[in-house]
């Protein structure tokens, strides 16, 4: 599901703290991205799917 994307953390600039995960998809043949940001709840479904994603012996990067 997350084949070639890059997976990683935002922060809230207003507090530093983690707020949201970026995932960024490889480029499509057109050359367009896809980019989804993902809010850390836990009742998301796309939340669901890194979260299966981090079980699998995966890792998050931290954000800049």
């Amino acid at each position: 599901m997350f084949e070639g994307c890059t997976i990683k953390y935002n922060k809230s600039p207003m507090t530093g703290q983690n707020c949201s995960i970026q995932v960024t998809y490889p480029a499509a043949s057109d050359g367009s991205i896809k980019t989804l940001s993902v809010p850390l709840v836990e009742d998301n479904t796309d939340y669901q799917d890194i979260q299966a994603w981090v079980a699998d012996g995966n890792t998050i990067e931290e954000a800049d």
